[in-house]
């Protein structure tokens, strides 16, 4: 069972990937902003988190950088979840520090996979 941190401002998709991930046996926590994102990731060690990028009080790319910089949370695998699809998002949401990237709207089957692969791969 892995803890993940879902950090978006859009209700509705908190609900679904929190219904999706807690279904396949993760704990989920929801933060509704950047910046209660980055108090949350400063305040527990997560196995995974689910960024959106357009947010309150911080993007998803600069929640991100801030992740990279956080001593003991430097590789804690990162997906931007987000609907800025053109390829230039893409490469900055990368460079930002992102492991994966998935576009809205989005196949919660396939988020599911990619949460898989990304914390088998954070064990392996």
């Amino acid at each position: 069972m892995s803890d993940i941190l879902v950090v978006d401002d859009d209700p509705d998709i908190c609900a679904l990937v929190s219904f999706k991930l807690e279904q396949a046996g993760h704990n989920v926590t929801v933060a509704h902003d950047g910046e209660a994102g980055i108090e949350a990731v400063r305040a527990q060690d997560w196995d995974l988190i689910l960024l959106d990028w357009m947010m309150p009080r911080k993007t998803g790319p600069e929640v991100s950088r801030e992740i990279r910089t956080i001593e003991g949370r430097e590789n804690v695998p990162v997906i931007m979840l987000t609907a800025k699809a053109q390829e230039s998002d893409i490469e900055i949401g990368f460079a930002a520090g992102a492991d994966d990237y998935v576009v809205k709207p989005f196949s919660p089957r396939e988020l599911s996979t990619r949460v898989t692969a990304a914390l088998a791969r954070r064990v392996g």
